[in-house]
């Protein structure tokens, strides 16, 4: 897929309650426990195997930080943060992540002159910065069915519409629903919100 940045394509891959959050307000996501099945990631996997590299928000290398196993052998990540340094990294971490305060336009130009192909782009405000800087290619959205009544967003405010072209959509089991989108690379237009 071709994109304002040659072949690299930008994905963000994410799971959301019916009611459109990601996270509860304390950031807690227990709640994707209900329809974990043993066996069963939701193509995850097979995701994971097209990522050249992951750039991620802070807050989502918080939680990350929180897992027993470092989840991204092997796979480039970059850390978005404007507050965070390389030095604040733990050692275990420094040969497998770097640090970018770069905008989302800039990172991805340096990730492509690097060789990246497909970068997945995970955290919610930062996938609303990559939209609003119009360099989000692709989105792969996972609804749980349950009713948070309130949290985190799945997105905030970009300042515009965007058009979606809808690619496919499947329904498991457990009642997860995903869907994949491609951006429509005409959605160029501000829109006062």
């Amino acid at each position: 897929m071709k994109s304002v940045h040659g072949d690299v394509c930008c994905v963000a891959y994410m799971a959301t309650s019916l009611d459109g959050y990601i996270a509860r307000e304390d950031g807690g996501l227990e709640w994707l426990n209900q329809v974990a099945v043993e066996g069963e990631d939701y193509g995850y996997s097979a995701f994971m195997e097209t990522v050249d590299a992951l750039v991620m928000g802070r807050g989502t290398f918080a939680k990350v930080m929180g897992f027993a196993e470092w989840p991204y052998p092997g796979v480039k990540v970059v850390v978005a943060s404007s507050s965070l340094s390389e030095a604040d990294l733990p050692a275990a971490l420094r040969d497998k992540v770097t640090v970018s305060a770069d905008a989302p336009a800039e990172l991805v130009a340096r990730l492509a002159a690097d060789g990246a192909r497909c970068v997945y782009v995970d955290g919610g405000r930062l996938v609303t910065s990559f939209l609003a800087a119009r360099v989000l290619n692709r989105v792969i959205i996972s609804r749980v069915p349950i009713l948070l009544g309130g949290g985190i967003p799945l997105f905030g405010s970009f300042g515009r519409e965007v058009a979606l072209q809808h690619q496919s959509t499947r329904a498991f089991a457990s009642g997860l629903v995903q869907s994949d989108y491609l951006i429509n690379s005409n959605s160029r237009t501000e829109t006062r919100l």
